[in-house]
């Protein structure tokens, strides 16, 4: 059974302001799922729904096998919401033992949790600091770890690595890696796209109250994959039939196969063509993210895809 299962999801605020607009997604047990979209997308409302912050206006669905909202699901889900706010006169330690508190973990194991999960997310040595003295990175990493208290089956970040340096960065893709091999199902909100590309299996782009797309970034990629060969002299008359693509002194096959250029590749070697380059290139996750928006802002037009 998939970890979220939302269909046809709708939220309409006051002056029928459509946030969501019908939106269905599924997210496995056991993988990284990635939502992205611009800002005033829907994503932290979709999220909100989920964590039942906010009702929707209409609404069906599952998460962890049991209706949106039910407690008992909510038990097992870990929460970091975006732009989170700690009291700030309470230490590193407090905010977990509170938190934790908070979802029924008993007293025992929020010490010995408090204290792994502050190593784990590097404040090893700031847990008895207030954390007014904080950076905002090390926010965010309180924050996650503060999501971590209670075990979760499913762990919910909205923005997880906002305000964090690239080493953090890395440190916490590193961490999501491990969760997931634990088993946890992670759904991320993010607009870091080449933070959701690096580790994510699934994403969704949401746009103006819709998923317009969803699937692994393989799968959305498919159609745009191609392999470049570049060679220094200038481009035979006979690669013009041979290839799908002739622009400089770049030949463009379309498709992954590289079975396919082989014999080309040959030819051009026979006739003293040097080759710079062969290389297999497919769309990327910004590109897709821009063929989702223009879809939606230019319903005609099929996203030019590169």
């Amino acid at each position: 059974m998939p970890a979220i299962n939302l269909v046809d999801i709708h939220k309409t605020y006051r002056g029928k302001v459509h946030a969501l607009r019908g939106v269905s997604l599924e997210v496995n047990d056991g993988e990284i799922f990635g939502l992205l979209g611009p800002n005033g997308a829907g994503k932290s409302t979709l999220v909100k729904i989920i964590m039942t912050v906010i009702y929707p206006t209409r609404a069906s669905g599952t998460v962890l096998g049991l209706p949106i909202g039910h407690i008992d699901g909510l038990r097992k889900i870990g929460y970091l919401p975006e732009h989170h706010r700690f009291p700030g006169y309470l230490t590193g330690s407090q905010v977990l033992n509170y938190f934790s508190a908070l979802s029924d973990v008993d007293r025992s194991t929020r010490k010995k949790r408090s204290s792994e999960l502050l190593h784990r997310l590097g404040l090893g040595d700031w847990g008895k600091k207030k954390i007014s003295t904080y950076s905002k990175g090390m926010l965010q990493r309180l924050g996650i770890a503060q999501a971590l208290m209670n075990k979760p089956q499913l762990l919910i970040l909205d923005e997880p690595t906002d305000g964090v340096d690239p080493v953090g960065r890395r440190e916490i893709r590193d961490l999501l890696s491990e969760l997931k091999a634990e088993g946890h199902a992670i759904f991320l909100n993010s607009h870091l796209l080449s933070e959701l590309e690096m580790v994510c299996d699934r994403v969704a782009i949401m746009v103006k109250g819709k998923v317009t797309m969803q699937g692994t970034i393989d799968s959305l990629t498919n159609e745009s994959k191609r392999i470049e060969i570049e060679v220094e002299c200038s481009p035979p008359d006979w690669s013009h039939e041979a290839f799908d693509k002739v622009e400089g002194h770049t030949m463009t096959k379309l498709g992954d196969d590289t079975s396919s250029v082989q014999h080309l590749i040959d030819r051009l070697r026979a006739e003293q063509c040097t080759i710079r380059s062969i290389k297999p290139v497919r769309e990327t996750l910004e590109d897709l993210f821009m063929r989702a928006v223009d879809h939606i802002d230019n319903p005609g037009s099929h996203g030019g895809k590169k």
